[in-house]
């Protein structure tokens, strides 16, 4: 993005002192939110039910797969929707283009057959690809001058990402529970359209920002329309009958084919994108934080996976005869977000004025730990599982209460540095690559969910500790790196 267009992204109204443009992007990735966590807590619960009441009747393993496919993929379409941003369209009319997807995908989930569902979860994943990274980048635009005051603008940012993420489990959560699944995803659909209204009306705040790609950083359309042959040559052969994948393969796959495009990449800014000394330092730090991201993920995102399956199965959710519906528990997590976020954003800054705001690689750690650490409380809740027992869902709540202090440490405070770290001609793209650690973790997730097996009990306390020790060693060895990586980071803050 040129400086003529940070700048004008900068000036215009204020609200409570941050831009007002921040105020555009926070609602349309509320909704967005909103309409993805809200799916997402019914969608494995919806795949593993029974035909007689409306789902799928997919096996455990098989859903798990798809659901770490689905999750990864929303999140590996963000680095094709960083290109196509920076090269073609801007980031305006990306998002704009992503919520009309994500809008039709939702409504294909409720008026399809099985195979158009399948379909329609393709189509969320290219219009989330489009939305989520260019507006996270937008928002970067709004913060020229960096330091504090734009870690402070994302973490107002986040909080409105998980107050989607909060409501959305609520609202569809019920209304599938009352009226059907595909209502469910109806409802999904639904908080997109206000989304994509609301950005329509207000995008005017944020100026020039993102509205079209400088002409000396444009590309070709040629990779794009390659890309939707591919895809229309898969859906053509999934629809006919004449492929049918294994999905517990696939993901494998999948997961091999997203570490290697990763790999690529930062190769490629290494060695071929015509850096100095200074920013190949930063890309070495960028690595570090991106394999860090990639394993908090792949436990975090049990949450819609193993931990939805434990919720749905062996917790009492009886309230005063109620039996709560176990999508409800989704919206914890954001919620103690909405919480505690604010309380972070202003440790960081107080911590900035006085020179101690403890380097990225540390807060990193930080949450690594604090991930493992919700995963040992489920061990031991597992293990009363396994003894006979039915847990209260206070075992689930303190749980997310760790994991949000982890993800407090470490996602809001990735994508600040990301961009910060970033050469400003490749800002979008590497918003695509944070995407792409999530994608990769999300991917991961679903092949650890489908190492429980709930057949043999036993299985389900042993993938928990087995995360928990992934995280804990994960954290150690971030730990470790800080100082290097603050040397390689050469001022940024």
């Amino acid at each position: 993005m040129s400086e003529v267009q940070e700048s004008s992204a900068a000036q215009g109204p204020t609200l409570f002192g941050q831009p007002r443009g921040l105020a555009t992007l926070f609602l349309t990735e509320m909704w967005e939110r909103f309409t993805y966590y809200g799916m997402r807590a019914v969608l494995i619960l919806f795949m593993v039910a029974a035909v007689s009441h409306g789902g799928l009747g997919l096996d455990d393993r098989t859903s798990s797969a798809i659901y770490g496919m689905y999750v990864g993929g929303t999140y590996l379409f963000s680095l094709l929707g960083g290109w196509i941003a920076d090269r073609l369209v801007g980031s305006q009319r990306a998002v704009a283009a992503g919520a009309v997807l994500i809008i039709v995908g939702n409504l294909m989930l409720a008026l399809g057959t099985t195979s158009v569902f399948f379909l329609g979860l393709l189509v969320i994943t290219v219009g989330v690809g489009l939305l989520k990274p260019n507006a996270s980048a937008m928002v970067a635009t709004l913060y020229p001058e960096g330091g504090a005051r734009r870690d402070a603008g994302f973490s107002v940012f986040y909080m409105g990402i998980n107050l989607g993420g909060f409501l959305g489990p609520l609202v569809v959560g019920l209304v599938a529970a009352a009226m059907g699944w595909r209502w469910g995803f109806a409802a999904s659909a639904f908080g997109m359209a206000l989304g994509l209204a609301q950005f329509l009306y207000t995008r005017r705040y944020l100026g020039a920002a993102g509205h079209a790609p400088a002409e000396s950083e444009r590309g070709s359309w040629l990779p794009v329309i390659v890309f939707l042959g591919v895809i229309a040559l898969a859906c053509v052969l999934l629809m006919s009958g004449a492929a049918r994948p294994d999905p517990v393969r696939l993901t494998a796959m999948a997961s091999w084919a997203m570490l290697v495009l990763g790999v690529a990449y930062f190769v490629y800014l290494l060695f071929f994108a015509g850096l100095d000394r200074m920013q190949r330092g930063r890309v070495v730090v960028m690595i570090a934080l991106v394999a860090a991201s990639v394993v908090f993920w792949a436990g975090y995102e049990q949450t819609g996976a193993s931990m939805n399956l434990f919720a749905e199965r062996y917790t009492d959710r009886n309230i005063l005869g109620w039996n709560m519906p176990a999508g409800l528990l989704q919206s914890v997590n954001s919620f103690f977000i909405i919480l505690f976020a604010p309380v972070f954003a202003a440790l960081w800054l107080a911590l900035g004025r006085r020179g101690r705001d403890p380097a990225a690689a540390g807060k990193f750690a930080a949450g690594l730990w604090l991930l493992g650490l919700g995963f040992l409380v489920m061990y031991l809740a597992a293990r009363r599982v396994t003894d006979g027992h039915i847990v209260l869902p206070t075992w689930l709540i303190v749980t997310w209460l760790l994991h949000t202090f982890g993800e407090l440490c470490l996602s809001p405070v990735g994508l600040s540095y990301m961009s910060k770290l970033a050469p400003p001609r490749f800002s979008g793209q590497i918003m695509g690559i944070w995407f792409l650690s999530l994608a990769l973790g999300s991917n991961l997730a679903g092949q650890l969910s489908g190492q429980y097996d709930a057949s043999h009990l036993e299985s389900l306390p042993g993938l928990f500790l087995r995360i928990f020790w992934y995280t804990a060693i994960a954290g150690a060895v971030m730990l470790l790196i800080t100082p290097l990586a603050r040397r390689l980071m050469a001022g940024v803050k």
